[in-house]
């Protein structure tokens, strides 16, 4: 029997050469989603629960600037990389330039990431970061709207790891992807890349 894994991690590899390539095109890390016909290639409406319980939607998000990444708790080094960059970019864009955006930070790993573990987790880097988990077929699509590649690796033991994409994606305040960035950017870089776009539209 072939597993859901399987088919996901296949499906996404037939087009990730695709997705690279868009991602490459536009510069370092600038992703052109827009479609003028049938609206944002990448995103999509989601609910799913945060670190208090509580219901959230794409809609409670709207009105924000967001800057959003996908990982999970027991990533043993990109994952807290990408988490710390995240954080110290918004210091910088709060600090130094005043901007406001809003850190979102969605597991991938649901059966392990409780509410109250990733609460944990992202406290250790910044209170700020709104933590995302759910029910894994709520998570998936999720994932699949963003574009994101993820599979369950099995280890000896019983244990796993999770294989996955490291893109974050920032979101206008209508929740559009406007660009994303890839594990090469500095906090320096990130924030000043997140600045140009923020400072496209008026407040």
């Amino acid at each position: 029997m072939i597993s859901e894994n399987f088919i996901y991690s296949n499906a996404y590899l037939m087009f990730y050469p695709t997705i690279q390539a868009e991602i490459l095109s536009s510069g370092q890390g600038n992703c052109s989603f827009s479609n003028a016909v049938a609206g944002p290639i990448i995103g999509g409406p989601f609910t799913l629960i945060n670190t208090e319980d509580e219901i959230i939607t794409e809609k409670n998000f709207l009105g924000n600037w967001v800057l959003l990444y996908f990982g999970y708790t027991s990533s043993p080094d990109v994952g807290p990389e990408q988490v710390n960059l995240m954080a110290k970019a918004i210091d910088i864009l709060e600090s130094k330039e005043n901007l406001k955006i809003l850190p979102v930070c969605v597991t991938i790993d649901p059966h392990r990431d409780t509410p109250v573990q990733l609460r944990s987790y992202l406290k250790e880097f910044d209170s700020r970061i709104v933590g995302l988990t759910g029910p894994d077929n709520a998570v998936r699509q999720m994932a699949q709207e963003y574009r994101v590649f993820f599979k369950k690796v099995e280890e000896e033991g019983g244990d796993y790891l999770v294989e996955s994409s490291h893109n974050m994606y920032l979101m206008n305040p209508k929740m559009e992807v406007v660009r994303c960035f890839g594990i090469e950017y500095s906090a320096e870089e990130l924030s000043k890349d997140i600045s140009k776009e923020m400072k496209k539209i008026p407040s």
